[in-house]
């Protein structure tokens, strides 16, 4: 069976990456399911604006309840009180950083993949611009990737479409697509909340911004 035959779950936080991947599956796959997490995360919004693009755009939406995660794993995402890093440190890992979530959301997301007989699963983890972050690496993903199979005897293929492109060419992808003005508008990266711009400042914004304004430029060359 092709893959235009199958069906697939997507990792779906209704940030810039996630809703480029969403998009991305719903070309490439028969069916698309959407799972978001309730981990505790520092802004709910996030996950009504996943629940509101999964509605404007007919695709089924999940909501799972992962607030153990964040009873184990506090940090500037899940916590008011942790003023989030505007800079990487010289040591360790970001302090937005979250222990095992990506492990546990791909768990989790392969859990509920094979109740629907479904193998694959798309997440929008990157290598080229992960922001010191281990579990957005390729070797991370095909770890997990065998371990999964593995754990269920069950051959699931995790996607990455994003591995290996940086933010300008993210945005190059979603316009390619056809949903340009859908991630610019619609999406929410912003560590502090704010969807759309975002608040400019914040590492993710900054990042995002960093990404458009080299799109843009590159755009207006061709023109």
């Amino acid at each position: 069976m092709s893959v235009e035959q199958e069906s697939a779950i997507v990792i779906f936080s209704g940030g810039q990456d996630s809703t480029t991947c969403l998009f991305w599956a719903k070309k490439k796959f028969k069916d698309v399911i959407a799972i978001s997490f309730d981990y505790g995360q520092r802004h709910k919004l996030e996950l009504e604006c996943a629940s509101d693009i999964c509605k404007k755009y007919g695709i089924e939406h999940h909501i799972l309840d992962m607030g153990l995660l964040n009873q184990l794993a506090p940090n500037s995402l899940t916590r008011d009180t942790i003023k989030v890093d505007e800079k990487a440190p010289k040591e360790g890992t970001p302090n937005t950083f979250v222990d095992g979530r990506n492990l546990l959301f791909l768990t989790f997301g392969a859990i509920f993949a094979k109740q629907r007989k479904i193998r694959h699963l798309v997440t929008g983890v990157s290598q080229s611009d992960y922001s010191g972050y281990p579990d957005c690496r390729d070797i991370f993903i095909k770890s997990l990737n065998v371990t999964l199979e593995l754990s269920m005897e069950y051959p699931f293929v995790i996607h990455t479409p994003l591995m290996w492109i940086d933010k300008e060419q993210t945005w190059e992808l979603a316009y390619d697509l056809g949903v340009f003005d859908i991630i610019k508008e619609e999406t929410l990266t912003c560590y502090n909340g704010i969807k759309g711009a975002g608040c400019g400042s914040c590492p993710a914004c900054t990042l995002r911004k960093n990404g458009l304004e080299a799109f843009e430029q590159n755009k207006q060359r061709e023109c």
